[in-house]
């Protein structure tokens, strides 16, 4: 099942939380939402209005997650091309509530960021019982210049508006494994990642054990999994993102998300 919010026809209204059907959005119940869906693992068909996919605008699947949690350096290739040694446990960030964005943007850059950077992410989305119930593809934007003078990476990864995802939430029965899914990420149509999941460091069932340690993960929270190689820091020059730039992710089975920097 593919679980969306979305804004029908004009984009005018209150949001509705809907099942993606081929071409068509078709709505839940009045009030229900996607959290509502994972908490209980309810699969049921929906059998509301429905709607072209092509007439509504998709909105962030959770628009304001109550926990959205980050893996740094989770990808063997992308710790490679920093030159460093494979992190011994999972590197943990947050990224704020408000992070959360639409799958197809755009994106705002604060004006104090001058260093703007993308990284192609696996979300993975937690049902009921600390257990992972679906997967949305991401984009972990990343403010490279805040994440290199400060410590925390607070401002630096958690500014509004820098984690888009989407284009829907794909439940985890319809994955047969999130760990072997091809991900890519193009940049005004030139092809920048081209990985696997399996190149993962620390797999899903790691970081959500790891997490679930020291804090309850709870229906609708996120986890953004890692970045592969071939980020903008690290490209040769670097080449961060800029007004007017298109960034689009793509990862096998989940579907894809576009957005533009202003």
């Amino acid at each position: 099942m593919k679980l969306a919010t979305f804004l029908p026809r004009d984009g005018t209204g209150a949001p509705l939380a809907g099942e993606v059907l081929g071409d068509e959005v078709v709505a839940f119940a009045e009030g229900e939402t996607v959290v509502d869906r994972l908490a209980a693992a309810d699969r049921t068909p929906a059998r509301g209005e429905a709607f072209p996919l092509a007439d509504v605008t998709l909105l962030a699947p959770i628009p304001r997650p109550r926990a959205i949690f980050g893996i740094g350096l989770n990808y063997r290739g992308h710790a490679e091309e920093q030159g460093g040694a494979l992190p011994e446990r999972p590197l943990v960030f947050m990224k704020l509530p408000s992070s959360a964005a639409p799958p197809f943007g755009p994106v705002r850059c604060p004006p104090v960021v001058r260093r703007l950077d993308y990284e192609g992410e696996l979300a993975v989305v937690m049902g009921a019982g600390g257990e992972p119930a679906g997967y949305a593809v991401a984009d972990d934007i990343s403010a490279r210049d805040l994440q290199k003078r400060e410590p925390q990476w607070t401002r630096a990864k958690g500014a509004d508006g820098f984690c888009p995802y989407g284009p829907w939430i794909t439940t985890a029965d319809e994955v047969e494994d999130p760990e072997d899914l091809g991900l890519r990420t193009w940049v005004n149509g030139e092809l920048r990642q081209d990985a696997r999941t399996s190149d993962l460091i620390f797999g899903i069932r790691e970081v959500v054990a790891f997490l679930s340690e020291t804090c309850t993960l709870e229906p609708g929270d996120l986890i953004l999994t890692g970045t592969p190689s071939g980020v903008g820091a690290f490209a040769d020059p670097p080449s961060f993102l800029a007004s007017g730039d298109v960034v689009r992710i793509e990862i096998e089975r989940l579907g894809a998300i576009e957005h533009a920097i202003v």
